[in-house]
């Protein structure tokens, strides 16, 4: 079994705001998949679906992102799921907007989101895709960047990365994660 989380904030105050873009590729894997998400299981939406031999959970926590890694813990929990059979998918401000990066390991870089899963977890030990929102100009706050949604003239590059890390989420259904982060890397 993988599960795949998307950090985002619930609600349509968030929609469509960089720190939401886990949410995002989480919508284009339902989508692509034609899944719906059930809701309020584990503190977040989720599905659960088979593809090939592999059973598939996608979870968006709806706990707000800085207790993002309640969620997380009460499915590992339920599931007896590994670290390793998690990927987590959230906004990274030292990535270029529309850049996709994984690694299988690292501190919290200042994420509260990343920082609530590694403390609920008591582990720096999960699968993690990170998606490049860039750094806020010197005259905008990380928090309102953070917020913002993206301007007009970044939609190519962030459908793209949205695109491209949903592709290395099917990958990794099929394939380990050392060989999916050798290919999307």
């Amino acid at each position: 079994m993988k599960c795949i989380v998307g950090l985002g904030n619930p609600g349509l105050r968030y929609a469509k705001t960089r720190h939401n873009i886990g949410f995002m590729v989480i919508d284009e894997l339902i989508k692509r998949h034609k899944w719906s998400l059930q809701k309020n299981k584990f503190k977040g939406h989720l599905t659960k679906e088979r593809v090939s031999d592999e059973q598939i959970i996608l979870l968006k926590p709806q706990t707000y992102m800085n207790r993002s890694g309640e969620s997380i813990k009460e499915l590992m929990d339920f599931y007896q799921l590994e670290p390793e059979d998690v990927l987590v998918i959230y906004d990274d401000l030292d990535l270029p907007t529309g850049k996709i990066r994984l690694r299988q390991t690292g501190g919290h870089g200042g994420h509260n989101g990343i920082r609530s899963i590694i403390d609920q977890l008591q582990s720096k030990q999960f699968n993690r895709l990170r998606m490049g929102i860039d750094r806020p100009k010197e005259s905008v706050s990380v928090v309102d960047h953070v917020l913002g949604k993206f301007p007009k003239s970044d939609k190519v590059s962030v459908d793209q990365s949205i695109q491209k890390a949903a592709d290395a989420c099917e990958t990794w259904f099929e394939k380990s994660f050392q060989e999916v982060m050798n290919e999307f890397n």
